[in-house]
């Protein structure tokens, strides 16, 4: 028995250490096989944020060692930020003008026009039911009209060119109220801060306590175009790229189609 004692303790030994080294080898290929975490931020126009937010889940879920940061504001903001230097790695755009200046000033390396949108007048819902067309904006039940501030907002600056084309700006003037975004218009109609607004169809879809008065025609504004594009000062290159190319894939523009943007037929198919 006392010669059987330092055998066994041999083997013992022996496949402590064998365990203890499998275990090593198990941990460093996990290690090894893992992907590093990383921060991909993406400043976009207001008006994106629920397409956006589904988008985001359905990429990480892809991607889960992608951490999606998604910055909402004004496309005339979100530009300003970035040439004074924010951490950006995409910037998708309600307004061809901002993005053009970034282009202009050398920090955009990729870009696609990617969507489209539609501008629409609204109103409380079961509020001033006189209120039925543009025209109506005069009337003198109609005190407050909300729009973006058109320096910042691409939306207002669609509206106020709307309102000038139909002859309104001069009547109605007076009774506009600024907002620092899309979605700021929006929310001074649901709450009845306003009688009415000017913002995106996708944004009136969102809200079941606003009607739509009326779809503006496209003649009486610029074209409505959603750039995106890859910073050039982007960390993560190669994952910027990839989320660019995520954004136009069948997927992503089916999202898009759901929460109301315009996609042109040749990105659709």
């Amino acid at each position: 028995m006392r010669r059987f004692l330092p055998f066994l303790l041999v083997c013992i030994l022996i496949i402590m250490t064998s365990s203890g080294c499998s275990a090593d080898r198990a941990g460093h290929q996990k290690s090894g096989g893992s992907r590093e975490k990383m921060t991909l931020m993406l400043s976009a126009a207001a008006s994106l944020q629920d397409a956006l937010r589904t988008i985001q889940k359905h990429y990480q879920i892809k991607q889960n060692h992608v951490d999606l940061v998604l910055n909402f504001g004004g496309s005339g903001t979100l530009k300003q930020q970035i040439r004074e230097g924010a951490p950006v790695d995409l910037f998708f755009s309600a307004d061809e003008n901002d993005f053009k200046e970034l282009e202009d000033q050398g920090l955009i390396a990729k870009k696609k026009n990617l969507l489209g949108n539609q501008l629409v007048l609204i109103a409380p819902r079961g509020a001033l039911p006189a209120l039925h067309d543009m025209k109506s904006l005069k009337r003198p039940n109609v005190h407050r009209l909300a729009i973006g501030t058109p320096k910042s907002v691409p939306a207002g600056t669609y509206a106020g060119q709307t309102l000038k084309s139909l002859n309104l700006w001069n009547d109605i003037r007076q009774k506009i109220v600024y907002a620092k975004d899309v979605r700021q218009v929006l929310t001074y109609v649901e709450t009845g801060n306003v009688d009415a607004g000017l913002v995106y169809r996708t944004d009136a879809r969102q809200s079941n306590q606003v009607r739509i008065v009326q779809s503006i025609p496209d003649r009486t504004h610029d074209p409505i175009v959603y750039p995106v594009g890859i910073l050039k000062t982007a960390k993560h290159k190669k994952a910027a790229g990839d989320f660019f190319s995520y954004l136009q894939s069948p997927e992503a523009l089916h999202i898009f189609q759901k929460y109301g943007f315009a996609v042109p037929p040749r990105q659709a198919q």
